[in-house]
């Protein structure tokens, strides 16, 4: 095998304090092909590793992959691939770049020492499958779930739950091969959010939970593909009333399992143009060397 020398970045995102946030790895791609990709996000064990490439359809290409697979679409590491491009001085403050990636071109921006990445817009609709084995397995008591605020499920399969406080929320303690069924084996769902409006932060809107056991991830610190996404569905539960062309809110995450970390979100009601934001720290400076 040829001898590769690449930089290869840990970096903690959505945080400005090392060992918080959500981490991934991050390294350039471009000499690298499909199988290494892989066993380097192997050999780093996060839930997901970031390779930046060079691209003619954008500014970079970028890869997420998780331990078992590419995954079209991760929030934290792409805040983290922005992050590295800042340290690498290939990105300048209030520079504007795009990603091509596997969800198409993503536009982002580094911007007052914080980076902003556009999501998707999904469509949200109620969940119409049996709540109660989803509690079941999430051991949570149906007594606990905000009765004034509808359970929902976006068209990527995310299930989003309300519970009543932040004492119900921090006292989840999931069965995750029960969630791994019913969404691996009985499709029910890809991944549930579990949600409360009551916050840590008097700046902050709600306190999110993000768990994944189908795409080996029990629960996650912080996840931007999962904070985003609930601003659309407080949109459509009309919990938050957009009354100007700017909205901006800030999420609470990972602060239960020793990983505080805080996401903005910013929608653009003109252009349904949906972006997270956030702080990112690097922890470790290393070389890939095989």
């Amino acid at each position: 095998m040829q001898n590769k020398k690449n930089k290869l970045y840990h970096i903690d995102a959505f945080t400005s304090e090392p060992f918080s946030g959500n981490p991934a790895a991050v390294t350039f791609g471009d000499d690298l092909n499909e199988e290494e990709k892989q066993s380097i996000a192997r050999e780093m064990n996060l839930s997901e590793t970031a390779f930046v490439s060079k691209s003619d359809k954008a500014s970079f290409k970028l890869q997420w992959f998780t331990p078992s697979n590419e995954v079209p679409l991760c929030g934290h590491a792409t805040i983290a691939s922005l992050h590295f491009l800042s340290e690498n001085e290939l990105i300048k403050d209030n520079e504007e770049i795009t990603f091509e990636t596997l969800s198409g071109i993503l536009r982002c921006r580094f911007e007052n020492g914080k980076y902003f990445m556009q999501m998707p817009v999904f469509n949200v609709k109620g969940y119409n499958d049996e709540i109660i084995e989803v509690l079941d397995a999430l051991n949570l008591p149906e007594d606990r779930v905000d009765p004034f605020v509808e359970t929902v499920i976006l068209e990527n399969g995310y299930l989003y739950i309300c519970v009543n406080n932040l004492k119900s929320l921090s006292e989840i303690k999931p069965e995750f091969n029960k969630l791994k069924d019913l969404s691996a084996e009985e499709k029910k769902f890809e991944g549930v959010a579990v949600y409360t409006l009551e916050t840590i932060d008097s700046s902050s809107f709600a306190h999110i939970r993000f768990f994944s056991p189908a795409h080996g991830i029990n629960e996650d610190p912080v996840t931007g593909s999962a904070n985003g996404p609930l601003f659309t569905v407080l949109k459509y539960l009309n919990v938050i009333d957009q009354t100007e062309e700017e909205a901006y809110v800030q999420f609470e995450q990972g602060d239960f399992i020793n990983h505080k970390g805080r996401v903005g979100v910013t929608y653009y009601a003109s252009t349904n143009e949906l972006y997270i934001s956030g702080k990112a720290v690097t922890v470790l400076k290393g070389e890939l060397s095989f």
